[in-house]
């Protein structure tokens, strides 16, 4: 199983089960940023911003993607999305391995929320603050999950991000036992945990 990062929060997930998109972007909706042509079973979209929903950047394989899918609704904002809207958490399972998605949450999660989202084994979350989580709400959201890997997402980096969000270094302050790939793509490996993986541009 491979996960492979096309950058802000788009990852393309390939498993013996099939293929998953997550959050493609259209084009010119993310500096730095260039979405290839992509394809996949399944696209899934955690809001309809274009710099996460942009579903026809994606081609479909055919195929069906046969894992097990679950979402949890939750918000953009700390203010039950009267700011930015809804956001879905998406929890994908393959080949015995729990993904969890984490879209564009600005805001802590429920104890309801936690005990739908069970066990996750790779964690997925925006770290970069202003338009979602900052690197300490993500902590914590990481703290209430309890995963084996965290990767972090949608945060500013040298050429890449929107000027307003921040960079990943805050975070991984926090998170320690950071692993960082040369490249964008990472054979998932739970041995290596607990880490925070980190994708090298």
């Amino acid at each position: 199983m491979t996960l492979t990062w096309y950058g802000h929060s788009c990852f393309l997930l390939e498993s013996g089960d099939g293929s998953v998109v997550f959050d493609p972007y259209a084009p010119g909706s993310v500096p730095g940023w260039t979405l290839p042509a992509l394809r996949a079973d399944c696209v899934i979209c955690s809001h309809g911003h274009r710099d996460h929903g942009w579903r026809d950047g994606v081609a479909p394989t055919g195929g069906a993607f046969s894992g097990r899918i679950e979402q949890v609704a939750s918000f953009h904002d700390d203010k039950r999305g009267a700011l930015r809207g809804e956001n879905t958490i998406t929890l994908v399972e393959t080949e015995g391995v729990r993904l969890a998605h984490m879209g564009d949450i600005g805001c802590a999660l429920t104890a309801e929320q936690i005990a739908a989202l069970g066990r996750v084994d790779v964690l997925m979350i925006p770290v970069g603050g202003h338009y979602t989580v900052d690197a300490a709400g993500a902590w914590e959201i990481t703290k209430a999950l309890s995963p084996k890997i965290v990767i972090p997402m949608h945060y500013r980096g040298k050429g890449f991000g929107y000027d307003v969000i921040g960079p990943v270094e805050p975070f991984l302050a926090l998170a320690g036992n950071v692993k960082t790939i040369d490249g964008m793509r990472w054979t998932v490996d739970l041995s290596d945990a607990p880490a925070t993986v980190v994708f090298r541009r």
